[in-house]
């Protein structure tokens, strides 16, 4: 039996399902890898973020999403080298759905016809998406922006329905606009984690404080 085309599943109906106890059997995702490029790149080295935004409703499956992936991989691994990008995934495909299995021969009508409405068994992992939801972001650096734009569009076509390619006011990966990273990095107050920063607060001991 080949797979199911996305109709079948784009609409959200019901309660999730996530894999539980009671509900076992149920098939890894497809999805192999969430962050690619160059991880450990620190949060000043890839100041702008380009993000892939969702504009309806629907599932996602995780089948769907490595394609996407692997699509803006390619891209960006040739314009921009692997030194020149971070690439993450923003949905996390946990949500179980199901299918009924039957017979696929000829004639297999008078055979067997199926209830309907049956509950089925696992058969896959989806991503609920919201309206407006961030499915996938890039950070690079200025002269890549057309390239990250680029490969985003590359990775929307592998989705159903209308997604778009916006460039973030944010500072790569952090919740920092750049105007808020200028003035408290001026101040000296920013604190690095890796691909995040933040601003450090000015409660609490001194010694914390003065770092």
């Amino acid at each position: 039996m080949g797979r199911r085309p996305a109709r079948c599943y784009r609409v959200i109906a019901g309660k999730p399902f996530p894999k539980s106890r009671y509900n076992r059997g149920v098939p890894d995702s497809k999805i192999r890898a969430y962050d690619i490029g160059h991880k450990k790149g620190a949060h000043d080295e890839f100041p702008i973020q380009i993000v892939l935004v969702s504009k309806e409703l629907e599932q996602i499956s995780s089948e769907a999403l490595e394609a996407a992936r692997v699509a803006a991989n390619k891209q960006l691994l040739i314009k921009c080298k692997k030194e020149g990008y971070h690439l993450k995934m923003k949905l996390h495909p946990w949500n179980v759905i199901r299918i009924n299995k039957m017979l696929s021969c000829a004639g297999a009508d008078r055979l067997q016809t199926g209830m309907r409405g049956a509950y089925g068994k696992p058969y896959g992992k989806v991503a609920r998406v919201d309206i407006d939801q961030v499915m996938m972001s890039v950070r690079t650096t200025e002269e890549h922006i057309e390239t990250a734009k680029d490969a985003l569009r590359r990775a929307g076509m592998k989705f159903p329905g209308r997604q778009k390619v916006f460039v973030s006011q944010k500072m790569g990966f952090s919740n920092l606009t750049h105007q808020e990273f200028l003035k408290a990095n001026k101040e000296g107050r920013i604190k690095g984690d890796g691909g995040f920063c933040r601003i450090r607060s000015m409660r609490g001991p001194l010694k914390n404080i003065l770092k």
